[in-house]
């Protein structure tokens, strides 16, 4: 990498698909889910400062500022903070407003998995001279299946080797369209991470999403110190629209790259993607805390500080958090948000 780029880390959001231990100020990016470390943390040292990377801004709203300032550990990172949520575009405008126009920023999300480090730095690289030559970059992961959940970008035409230009995104395809996708190849997911220079992003959107970007460079301007924190201001942010990058600035700027990549990429978005990721005994079943498990396979088992016993069950979830226990089959994943709903609605 010719440039140091500057890491990005939206680490907003609470979620509700790992209910019920992702929830409120212990979200998903803080969990150990799989390994000791955090997703949060994984993300950190996949960008250490000093490999190309200079330290990392971290937006993230007040509720999730204790736990980012504790998971960072000894990492020096400079933290923004979002009076309420806006959205990624607002969210981004405020790391835009914060730096140099020619500083290279990458932006990540803080809950995804990438197993192939290496294969991420080489995108990176990739993504880095495309950057420099006033490209907006996206990357795309190598889809592995015809995968329902996920928007699709479709490459155009080739930008030497490094990438290609974005003929379109597509959004969550049904089945049918996604195994055409995949039969066609020159797909890939869309895994919403960005690299791009601080002053091309600023002018694309002031040209595209003027009143989002103003409001984010205000709140900065009016913002508050605290330490490593910067809190910027709510009477300004609250006048951004909220609305993702994707349809601010990604869809509509007509200088879009996509660099595909295959770099073991997971957003574990559900306890079935938990399971498969996870360290597994020689039945398949993947454990942590205090479990017995007799002639049972292919199970989730996050025990919780209490005695879990499991007999005779196959293909099973069962999360212990506090006085809360989730039991269903790992198939019905998605459904988990129903029992979130019921469970977290104020009585």
């Amino acid at each position: 990498m010719t440039d140091m780029i500057q890491p990005v880390i939206l680490c907003g959001g609470a979620g509700t698909r790992l209910w019920p231990e992702s929830r409120g100020h212990r979200a998903k990016q803080f969990l150990p889910l799989t390994g000791a470390q955090s997703l949060f943390q994984q993300t950190i040292v996949r960008t250490s400062a000093g490999a190309g990377f200079g330290s990392p801004i971290i937006l993230c709203g007040d509720p999730h500022v204790a736990a980012v300032r504790d998971q960072l550990g000894a990492c020096r990172a400079t933290l923004l903070v979002e009076p309420m949520p806006r959205n990624t575009a607002a969210a981004i405008a405020l790391a835009v407003a914060r730096v140099a126009a020619d500083t290279l920023l990458l932006v990540m999300p803080s809950d995804h998995v990438i197993a192939d480090v290496p294969a991420f730095h080489a995108a990176i690289a990739r993504g880095a001279r495309l950057a420099q030559q006033d490209w907006i970059v996206t990357f795309g992961i190598t889809p592995t299946g015809p995968e329902t959940g996920f928007g699709y970008i479709a490459n155009g035409a080739a930008l030497g080797d490094d990438g290609f230009v974005v003929d379109r995104f597509i959004e969550k395809p049904p089945l049918v369209d996604a195994e055409a996708m995949l039969a066609a190849g020159g797909y890939s997911w869309n895994a919403g991470i960005f690299l791009f220079r601080a002053g091309r992003m600023r002018d694309a959107m002031l040209t595209q999403c003027r009143a989002i970007f103003e409001a984010a460079d205000r709140s900065i301007a009016a913002g508050m110190i605290d330490g490593d924190a910067l809190y910027a201001d709510a009477v300004h942010f609250a006048q951004a629209p909220s609305d993702s990058i994707d349809y601010a600035v990604m869809e509509r700027d007509e200088r879009v790259a996509v660099v595909p990549a295959s770099m073991g990429w997971s957003d574990l978005g559900s306890w079935q993607a938990v399971h498969m990721l996870a360290p597994k005994d020689a039945a398949s079943n993947a454990v942590t805390g205090d479990a017995f498990l007799h002639d049972s396979q292919s199970n989730l088992v996050r025990a919780g500080g209490k005695r879990v016993s499991l007999v005779g069950m196959d293909s099973i979830a069962v999360i212990v958090d506090g006085d809360d226990i989730l039991v269903m089959p790992l198939v019905r994943s998605q459904d988990v948000r129903a029992a979130a709903k019921a469970r977290e609605a104020p009585n």
